[in-house]
């Protein structure tokens, strides 16, 4: 049986905050707009994820996607049934794992990226479990808030990135973009009202 990607910690995402039946969690000065950061990060692991070579790693998975929760300014993560993405995958690769979140703001994630100990220290091992990368393997990007980004929806904002560099459309942490100036949707329907007067 396939897994599907559950939509977070208790519930699906609303158009208010980020989970349905939670009130509001702002940390840290991180208010609530009308965008909210999504983050994708890619990886190849240098053996198949079930295997011995792999196992600290899964062992940290548990105790980071933890912290992450509960960190201010968390939104939403991918994860299946299983509480991890590890049997997800990207680009129609089955050994390329993905890891993808939302968060109030940059700030917020990159607190949680730099200051969150079981993190670092598995950012640190990288190199011991994941393959070296030629390309981008993380995007940043604005989305509406209460929208839950795709799979599909990642290996476009990536594949911007690698191809166009930093842009709006997908940047990284040095080149970061502030989120768009208008309300979600507001810019579709002035053009609709518009088109009706012409």
């Amino acid at each position: 049986m396939s897994e599907r990607p559950q939509s977070g910690r208790s519930g699906i995402l609303n158009r208010d905050r980020s989970i349905e039946g939670e009130s509001p969690r702002v940390g840290r000065g991180v208010a609530l707009t009308a965008y909210q950061l999504a983050q994708v990060n890619v990886a190849r692991p240098v053996a198949p994820i079930g295997s011995a070579t792999m196992q600290e790693f899964v062992d940290n998975l548990g105790p980071v996607n933890a912290v992450a929760d509960t960190s201010p300014g968390f939104v939403w993560r991918l994860q299946t049934e299983h509480g991890n993405a590890t049997s997800l995958h990207v680009f129609g690769d089955a050994h390329m794992l993905i890891n993808m979140s939302v968060w109030e703001s940059v700030d917020a994630l990159r607190e949680f990226v730099q200051r969150s100990v079981a993190h670092r220290a598995v950012l640190r091992r990288r190199k011991e479990w994941f393959e070296p990368m030629a390309e981008a393997y993380m995007a940043l990007w604005w989305i509406p808030s209460g929208h839950v980004p795709t799979i599909a929806e990642a290996e476009q904002r990536l594949t911007h990135l690698r191809m166009h560099g930093p842009t709006p459309l997908a940047f990284t942490f040095r080149a970061t973009y502030p989120p768009p100036l208008h309300e979600p949707g507001l810019f579709a329907r002035k053009t609709s009202v518009q088109r009706q007067r012409q």
